[in-house]
């Protein structure tokens, strides 16, 4: 029962910081700001850190399996 709880966590956090990191991507590439009202490189430097530290929760879940 526990397997089926991390595969869920996993996969809804993975989603979410792959998702995170390309949005963030796709927006510096394009040179648009990632938060309006803060610095861009204090926002797009945050938002990435945050990405891979969810992408790294939901691959570490998977390893709970």
């Amino acid at each position: 029962m526990e397997s089926v709880s991390a595969v869920f966590a996993g996969t809804a956090q993975a989603l979410f910081g792959a998702a995170l990191l390309i949005w963030t991507g796709a927006r510096a590439l394009h040179r648009a700001p990632v938060a309006h009202g803060v610095s861009p490189v204090a926002s797009t430097a945050l938002t990435t850190l945050f990405g891979v530290v969810f992408l790294g929760l939901g691959v570490w879940c998977f390893t709970l399996v």
